[in-house]
């Protein structure tokens, strides 16, 4: 009796122990808890698994090594003669069942919750591509591409981390995310709000949030958690939180931007611009849009992602060269550069592909030469 009484106080110290902070001590290891009603409910739920585990762990581990002590066949060398006991087999059939019960209907109330989009307020258009975000905020006439901000040290906090276009929402506000692809299948994951949907080229996936006010000028982070190519590692996602008066002021901001880049880029266009000019441009906007794939030294990395030195697109007409820089090529790992790129800095890139590495056409491209492109297509 006494070897009994100390097992039996070992296993309730050994789950006193557990229950104290035994695994809560690794809790930069956990789930975790988020900023939203449904995150929290998501981080709840799952500690409620893990503590039925436990329990159930407890329990089962506890009655083998209870057995393997006290029938063990030096104590028992006549073995019992019964095979099997209906009333248990019962018990330990309705238990799971009613465990199984317990832990589903949380779990589908939670779902159904963080599925229903419906009566948002505002609505994003997220598409993913090869390797940035497009931002579309349908209630106003603003979008924009984030990509990875390249100029952070490596002992930066945030490096690989930060973007240069922030997606920008207000507090207490249901956002829709209408969430999309253009080449390849993304998933647009942030962690603290609970969001995380596959985009998938031809569909579109809905999910919602909405950020309390006292996380108001917060910023959460995230990524893309769908392996997507080469840069797969390289497209986070980053999301700040503004105050309802902060975030029109931010509208106000943006809708200005577009007015003021709208006529830079007129202004642009009706240019003609000299060759160094062309090429200084071309390099900038190569270096940060066209280099991680087809190189620096435009040798590419052949067969995904072709040479442009002495290719028969730099190198042959001007035409073709502009389409696909503007189109894209469906099918390939060519993203259409038509909206994420100003007319100017398309036809500097062009030009200084066509002059770069030894190609060496002699080619101007100018911004009027990519209005009339776009124009007749």
């Amino acid at each position: 009796m006494a070897i009994r009484r100390k097992l039996i106080a070992g296993i309730a110290s050994l789950l006193s122990v557990l229950l104290s902070g035994g695994v809560q001590a690794a809790s930069d290891l956990n789930m975790r808890p988020g900023v939203t009603e449904t995150s929290i409910g998501a981080f709840d739920l799952h500690m409620m698994v893990v503590w039925v585990m436990v329990a159930i762990s407890v329990v089962v581990f506890g009655a083998m090594i209870y057995s393997f002590i006290f029938h063990r066949k030096s104590k028992n060398p006549t073995p019992a003669t019964f095979s099997h006991s209906t009333s248990v087999e019962f018990v330990w059939t309705i238990i799971p069942i009613i465990i199984l019960v317990y832990l589903t209907w949380p779990a589908v109330k939670l779902l159904v919750k963080m599925e229903d989009a419906s009566e948002s307020e505002m609505s994003i258009q997220v598409t993913g591509s090869q390797w940035k975000w497009h931002y579309k905020y349908l209630e106003n006439d603003i979008n924009f591409f984030s990509n990875l901000d390249r100029t952070l040290a490596v002992d930066d906090p945030n490096y690989l981390l930060e973007v240069d276009n922030m997606l920008v929402i207000p507090v207490d506000t249901k956002v829709r995310f209408l969430v999309t692809a253009d080449d390849v299948i993304h998933s647009w994951w942030v962690p603290d709000l609970a969001v995380k949907k596959d985009a998938i080229p031809g569909f579109i996936n809905e999910t919602w949030t909405n950020i309390p006010a006292e996380h108001a000028g917060k910023i959460f982070r995230g990524q893309c958690t769908e392996l997507c190519g080469k840069d797969h590692g390289f497209m986070p996602v980053v999301v700040k939180v503004l105050s309802k008066d902060d975030y029109k002021a931010w509208v106000a901001t943006k809708n200005d931007e577009r007015i003021a880049a709208e006529k830079a880029a007129a202004e642009a266009a009706a240019a003609s611009w000299d060759m160094d000019k062309l090429m200084a441009l071309g390099k900038t906007t190569y270096d940060a849009k066209c280099g991680m794939c087809h190189m620096p030294n435009g040798l590419g990395m052949p067969p995904t992602f072709p040479a442009l030195k002495d290719s028969r697109i730099a190198k042959g007409p001007a035409e073709g060269h502009i389409d696909i820089v503007v189109n894209g090529k469906t099918g390939t790992s060519m993203a259409a550069y038509g909206a994420q790129l100003t007319d100017a800095e398309m036809a500097a890139v062009i030009t200084y592909e066509r002059n770069a590495w030894g190609n060496n056409t002699g080619d101007t491209v100018q911004p009027a030469d990519i209005q009339a492109f776009k124009a007749g297509n």
